[in-house]
């Protein structure tokens, strides 16, 4: 709990008190590898910080091919974010590659936050811009970068990434086949 604590320190004003009394709120969860976190069609009612491992996000299109949409790392925050505001089923899966540390941050918890923390608003909204941004970064690379580009970018959104994920994951999260994801890795290709 403590490196959840210090985050919430980086990122607000935020005093013993307030922090003891939001912390017991959270719930701190280990996930072993592969262990799903959030399920489609299931309203998600938590958000998760990452202490350590590594959480990706799936999304399954019509024809039931499974597509790799995001991977989140240590010390960020992570849900079907949307869904999680509007209380509508998620659309999205999320599962741990790693045995992945978490805190749970239930929806009471969330709540009591902006009720209670001087600065709860502002936690919620570094939380909201950081997914805002993260999202049109994404969008941006998929149709305004070539797949070498996004291929040579992906180290700088996530360190260390070729060690600790599958390279069928990456190549699906960077739009491309793995045969493509081997020749870029290879530099035989664009």
């Amino acid at each position: 709990m403590q490196q959840f604590r210090d985050s919430l320190k980086q990122m607000i004003q935020i005093g013993n008190d307030e922090l003891d009394a939001f912390t017991t709120r959270c719930i701190a969860k280990t996930f072993n590898r592969y262990d799903v976190l959030s399920r489609p069609n299931v309203v998600p009612n938590e958000i998760f910080f990452i202490n350590s491992g590594i959480i990706r996000v799936t999304v399954t299109d019509n024809d039931g091919a499974e597509h790799t949409v995001h991977f989140a790392l240590e010390n960020q925050f992570i849900a079907d974010y949307s869904c999680f505001i509007m209380k509508q089923p998620s659309v999205y899966t999320l599962q741990s590659l790693e045995n992945t540390e978490t805190v749970i941050l239930p929806r009471s918890a969330v709540e009591w936050g902006y009720k209670n923390l001087l600065q709860g608003d502002k936690l919620g909204r570094l939380i909201a811009e950081f997914y805002f941004i993260y999202q049109d970064n994404r969008i941006r690379n998929l149709y305004a970068r070539t797949p070498k580009e996004r291929y040579d970018n992906i180290t700088e959104v996530f360190p260390d990434i070729h060690n600790r994920v599958p390279q069928h994951m990456i190549a699906s999260y960077l739009g491309i086949t793995p045969v493509h994801l081997s020749r870029l890795k290879k530099g035989n290709t664009k």
